[in-house]
């Protein structure tokens, strides 16, 4: 709230100001965060509107516990009147009794018992020694609002390259290396020197290293939404990140943490933009040719060589395990579940359903005619 008071008052605006410092100076998950975003956003926006009514409104104050809850960390269970809620500490999950009101016409009921209406963010208080939960309410999409034919943008995260999505957009290391060489040499220099002063300049130094990190990784998931929304794409794809330093050991210029924060920072800018993000499993992504499906390990001679030992198709490795990554969505058959209708991937130049029917951009269409990949470094100003 201090920090976006008087500065910014939408949730994608805030998130952007305040996320990280959320994240580093408490212990909640990713997804906390940006639920607490949201209220500061809300809370702003509240008095903003009291504001240009006539009445007076100063900076909002939190003067008893509030946390606010989504789909994902909330779940309701109407014909049971519980709910189950996620928590930090000793249990993942704890499940409570919804005291409602015997009157079974009341309001409560019309939401709980309705299929006309779905939980959606939810803020728990406590107040006198009491837990309060203010559900939430949303109307579902029909099925007429329903994606059909729905697209998703593919991203592999790698070595020499931090991202490169299957439209052929490459965010290179290449600057963030020499940075991170750089203040390592400064660093050594400090920690040679040893004195107190060299100290406390070695913390302002290590200080200034985090923050230009984090500032190209909000470069590069900026340019990755941005590449989903111009492709017109639904949702954005990345290989599932557990494991991922034991299958890049050579990625020094990262660590797991730094991969982790490049997925929320597109998760939550991609929800601004109301695109979804998933993973996939990253099996065989980098071994397996996007044209023909062939996989072996001889496809990939070279860190950014892909050379198909049985179609030959050649490539740079990244982009080639980037529409790999892309084409698992459509194919997992838990996908019809969630009701997103999605069937294809966008490319460079035009979008691939899974039984390899591509299918060109319109002569129209502003994305160039081409699907070779152009690298580009990331640029840490964007």
């Amino acid at each position: 709230m201090d920090k976006a008071w008087k500065l910014c008052h939408s949730k994608s605006d805030v998130q952007n100001l305040a996320y990280d410092d959320v994240r580093e100076n408490t212990n909640i998950g990713s997804q906390y965060a940006i639920l607490a975003c949201h209220q500061a956003a809300e809370n702003i926006k509240s008095c903003i509107s009291r504001r240009q009514d006539g009445t007076k409104a100063s900076k909002p104050t939190y003067t008893s516990l509030i946390v606010t809850y989504d789909s994902q960390t909330m779940t309701v269970f109407p014909e049971k009147e519980q709910v189950s809620l996620t928590t930090y500490g000793d249990h993942s999950r704890v499940r409570a009794d919804l005291v409602l009101p015997d009157d079974e016409d009341g309001y409560q009921h019309q939401y709980l018992d309705s299929d006309e209406w779905e939980p959606t963010e939810s803020t728990l208080h406590y107040r006198d020694g009491e837990w309060y939960l203010h559900l939430g309410f949303r109307k579902p999409k029909t099925a007429d609002e329903a994606t059909e034919n729905g697209t998703v943008l593919g991203v592999d995260l790698g070595v020499n390259e931090i991202a490169v999505t299957s439209t052929a957009r490459f965010f290179s290391a290449g600057e963030l290396n020499h940075k991170r060489r750089e203040f390592e040499r400064v660093r050594g220099d400090l920690q040679e020197c040893g004195t107190r002063n060299a100290h406390r300049t070695l913390e302002a130094v290590s200080g200034r290293e985090d923050e230009y990190v984090k500032h190209v990784i909000h470069s590069v998931a900026n340019g990755i939404v941005e590449g989903a929304l111009r492709y017109e794409c639904d949702g954005i794809v990345f290989e599932e990140l557990d494991g991922i330093r034991e299958r890049l050991p050579e990625a020094v210029w990262h660590s797991e943490w730094v991969f982790n924060r490049l997925y929320e920072y597109v998760e939550y800018k991609a929800e601004a933009e109301g695109l979804f993000v998933e993973t996939t499993n990253p099996k065989n992504t980098s071994k397996r040719c996007a044209e023909c499906g062939y996989i072996h390990d001889d496809n990939r001679p070279s860190r950014d060589t892909f050379e198909c030992q049985k179609c030959g198709n050649q490539n740079h490795a990244d982009y080639n395990a980037a529409k790999n990554v892309a084409d698992v969505y459509p194919r997992r058959e838990q996908q019809s579940s969630r009701g997103r209708g999605v069937s294809q991937y966008a490319l460079k130049s035009g979008t691939v359903t899974p039984n390899r029917g591509y299918t060109p951009y319109s002569t129209e269409s502003e994305v160039e005619s081409t699907d070779k990949p152009h690298p580009q470094r990331a640029n840490p100003s964007g």
